[in-house]
Parts: C-alpha cells; sequence; structure tokens
C-alpha cells in the first residue's frame, strides 16, 4: 500500500522499512467513522480507497463539513503534532480502506527523515491555501460555486494525488461535503455542465475544465 503513496516514494529503504511496521489498514463501512471529535490522536490516516469527508456535528445538531478526503489523501497531521485531542470527525461516505500509521511512528519519521519533514511541510500549507479558499467560497459565493469549488477540491494534485478526470461520486456525496442538499447539488451541477466545466453521467462525474471550476464565481 505505502509503495504506491507520493511521500513514502521519497524516504530511504530504513525510513520506508520503519514507515511499513507502524502503518496498519482498516476498513471503514459507508456512515461510520474513521476518526471521531474529542478523542485522543493517536494515528495519522490515508484513504487508500474510498471516500470520506472531515466535518464537525455540534451539540445544536448542525454539521459544519469542511472538506472530503479521495483516495490518495493524507489528513491528520496538524493534529499528529498537538497534544489535544482531535476537533473534528472524519466519516466514511462509502466503503472505505484507512492506512493508520501509529504516532511515534510519524514523530519517528519527523526527527529522521528531510523527506518526510518536507512534505509535512508542503501538505500543512496546501490545506490551509484549501481551507481559505472553501471558506472564502462558503461566506462569499453562491451555490453553484460552492459546488464546483468542492469538486475541486477532490482533484488536489498535492492533497490528493493520483486522481483522474473521473471520479466515482453521488450528487449525494457531493451535497454532504457542499453542505447542500442533493436537489440543488443537481441544479448546480447542471449548470456547471452547460458551462463546460465537467459532464455527468451515472455513478460518477469527469472534470473537462479543472482551472475553471476552481475559479467558478470568484
Amino acid at each position: 500500500m505505502l509503495h504506491r503513496t507520493s511521500w513514502a516514494q521519497s524516504l530511504s529503504a530504513e525510513h520506508f522499512d520503519r514507515a511499513c511496521e507502524g502503518t496498519s489498514e482498516k476498513q471503514i463501512p459507508a456512515g461510520g467513522y474513521v476518526c471521531r471529535k474529542g478523542e485522543p490522536v493517536t494515528h495519522w490516516h490515508g484513504v487508500i480507497e474510498g471516500l470520506a469527508k472531515m466535518s464537525s456535528d455540534w451539540v445544536t445538531g448542525k454539521t459544519a463539513s469542511f472538506t472530503g478526503i479521495a483516495a490518495g489523501g493524507w489528513f491528520g497531521e496538524g493534529s499528529m503534532l498537538k497534544t489535544e485531542v482531535r476537533r473534528y470527525d472524519v466519516i466514511a461516505l462509502r466503503d472505505t480502506r484507512v492506512a493508520c500509521m501509529r504516532r511515534d511512528t510519524f514523530h519517528w519519521l519527523l526527527d529522521n527523515s528531510i523527506a518526510f519533514n518536507r512534505f509535512i511541510i508542503t501538505q500543512i500549507n496546501e490545506r490551509l491555501g484549501l481551507f481559505i479558499g472553501l471558506l472564502e467560497s462558503e461566506r462569499l459565493l453562491d451555490v453553484d460555486a460552492r459546488v464546483a469549488r468542492t469538486m475541486a477540491a477532490l482533484f488536489h494534485p498535492v492533497l490528493h494525488p493520483g486522481m483522474e478526470s473521473r471520479v466515482a461520486i453521488s450528487q449525494e456525496e457531493i451535497g454532504y461535503l457542499a453542505g447542500v442538499s442533493r436537489q440543488r447539488v443537481n441544479k448546480a451541477l447542471r449548470s456547471l455542465e452547460d458551462a463546460g466545466f465537467l459532464t455527468t453521467e451515472y455513478g460518477g462525474i469527469t472534470v473537462l475544465d479543472l482551472d475553471g471550476l476552481r475559479s467558478f464565481g470568484g
């Protein structure tokens, strides 16, 4: 599994072996929790197959969706660098395979691998930029633009490497990520398709103009 991971390919043989020893795999059913808000942060996670969303459920019953995590994406490095409990939930939107690296292995790699350090710094920087962009779309843009930016985020070249132009995702799953209803997602996708940014078909969406989705409405 790690042989196909971008950051692992830059490790020395010794560091790669240590990463493998400290990483396990688990299967999360659709609707299940990869990790939960309020629990101790014991692992760094990567999505091998499937799709998950990062969100926060409030006691009021409201849910704030932050971003989707597609296959190839790793998350939680910021939480691993702190000693506080986890501040968000990660929920599988479909049956999802997840890699779990132990905390002690993560910190050993930070202490011993320059290549791993560079990856983590880049990862944190790219995620900060992504969240600023998603916050902007949430605060300033209309629903069509929010759906466009949500789709574009799934194709982030650093956070979700290896994504092809077609993604198997339902309108309901897009709604979970964008924080809007499935019916409103359907309307937004029709607008984006008419504009030539993507095509929709049963079981998935093909992106034709990624730069257009990223800048839509801005």
